[in-house]
């Protein structure tokens, strides 16, 4: 048994090893030649999270859904490049709006060079993923440029909050499905189509990996307010701070509507206070780390991502299949 990739996924095949290895290290080198300029300050500006590292969570689902098809396909390596850069650049995007000092265990590029010199280093970046896009045909284009309508309508419905009447956790699982689900579930859709796989299998892994990026995304906002720096790759409690309602805050909003227990109240009274002082920041930490709402938020991941198990069902057996089950396995280890 062989962990490949920063993510940490078994591989127990040697064949799989190494075209998995293979693609990862082509899609690192492919990353680097994309975010290179003929201006050496915006070459910096764009490698800074490259450098950094990173799970390359969407680029493993990209090689593992291509071993449904062809995985030496010409075209699986770029759209994995493709599904990195655009991540990449809405990270750079949302540090500026969420105001974060560390992203992958390094300073924010808001804070090592401003907020200005970051949005303009994520737009280099999309600009990169379109050229390379290009050359993928323009059925290709349509699909990422759906997704990324999709990861922009969430953010902005995020920003806006849910609509009179719509319960705060519904409508924030549908912003997670814009905002997270949609380029997950193109890095499988990718995968399996540039592999010439088989349409019913694009289908499959395409609804797979829009389950599985809600269910990553919802450990993320249980690493927020449970794990260290350490484990996070940025500072613990950073969207708590910028009061951004994620899923275990917005179940403690609920239990303390429904049941009206004071130390419910109080807490989402301190959570929704001035979190810019760090001892109160560190008591909602604390506090919040030993609500339930924090175990519910668990519970809500590990439903995701047994959803997204299921769908894998009709895939043939293997140890491609074997390898995006475990994925499940891993994002609900992430959140404890």
């Amino acid at each position: 048994m062989t962990v490949v990739g920063p993510f940490g996924l078994s591989v127990r095949d040697q064949a799989l090893e190494a075209d998995v290895q293979t693609g990862l290290a082509a899609v690192e080198a492919g990353l680097l030649d994309a975010t290179k300029s003929d201006v050496p300050f915006i070459t910096e500006a764009a490698q800074h999270l490259v450098l950094a590292g990173g799970k390359r969570f969407r680029p493993l689902l990209v090689m593992l859904a291509a071993q449904f098809g062809d995985p030496y396909a010409p075209g699986v390596v770029p759209s994995a490049v493709v599904v990195e850069l655009t991540h990449l650049a809405t990270l750079y995007h949302d540090d500026v709006m969420d105001e974060a000092d560390v992203r992958r265990g390094v300073p924010s590029a808001n804070t090592r060079w401003g907020n200005s010199i970051a949005v303009l280093t994520g737009d280099f970046l999309f600009a990169r993923a379109s050229h390379t896009l290009a050359d993928l045909g323009p059925e290709a284009v349509r699909i990422q440029s759906e997704a990324f309508e999709r990861l922009v309508t969430g953010q902005i419905l995020e920003t806006a909050g849910p609509s009179d009447g719509r319960d705060p956790v519904d409508h924030y699982l549908d912003v997670l499905s814009g905002k997270t689900g949609s380029l997950v579930a193109v890095a499988c859709r990718f995968g399996a189509m540039m592999s010439g796989a088989d349409e019913n299998v694009v289908d499959t892994l395409t609804q797979y990996g829009e389950r599985l990026g809600v269910a990553f995304q919802l450990a993320d906002d249980v690493l927020d307010i449970a794990s260290d720096s350490h484990e996070s790759g940025k500072t613990p409690g950073t969207d708590l701070r910028e009061g951004i309602p994620t899923l275990p805050v917005l179940h403690l909003r609920a239990a303390a509507a429904a049941h009206g227990r004071p130390e419910d109240l109080a807490l989402v009274e301190l959570v929704d206070g001035d979190l810019t002082d760090d001892t109160r920041h560190a008591e909602a930490l604390r506090r919040l780390r030993a609500h339930p709402a924090l175990e519910q938020a668990r519970r809500d991941t590990v439903r995701y991502a047994e959803e997204a198990r299921a769908m894998l069902a009709p895939l043939p057996d293997g140890y491609a299949k074997a390898g995006l089950a475990e994925m499940c396995d891993a994002v609900v280890h992430r959140a404890g």
